[in-house]
């Protein structure tokens, strides 16, 4: 493994658990809510981009998450290609406009007790993610 990769993991483990403390608070003011999606934008950019440092060792190329989370799965490293999708195009949205009603949302899909670990694991499916 290369040292590239490792400190790759070692961050994505960090904001992983930096996630999931986010979404154990309660939504009790607009600030709680942005901070738990910006980690959660966050844990995703480094999901997706470590998946690539991954691609990259097995010789595959891939440029654009989507490409990445197409191939992850195809590999067999994640069981729902359209799960990843879905959070990627949440990510989305909520990277590049402001929306109450869409930060909400999002906030509960990341809260929900229990879809969070599933997805972490990659063995979440279609539903569990909004």
């Amino acid at each position: 493994m290369s040292d590239r990769l490792k400190h790759r993991l070692a961050d994505l483990e960090r904001a992983l658990a930096r996630l999931n403390d986010a979404a154990r608070l309660p939504p009790d003011t607009p600030l709680l809510v942005d901070g738990t999606i910006q980690r959660f934008e966050f844990a995703f950019e480094l999901f997706w981009k470590t998946l690539k440092i991954l691609l990259e060792q097995e010789h595959e190329e891939a440029v654009f998450a989507k490409q990445v989370l197409s191939k992850a799965y195809q590999a067999g490293w994640i069981d729902n290609e359209k799960l990843w999708i879905n959070m990627l195009e949440d990510r989305n949205l909520t990277s590049h406009t402001y929306n109450e009603e869409l930060a909400d949302a999002t906030n509960e899909c990341i809260a929900d007790d229990g879809r969070l670990g599933r997805i972490e694991r990659g063995r979440g499916n279609q539903n569990d993610w909004c």
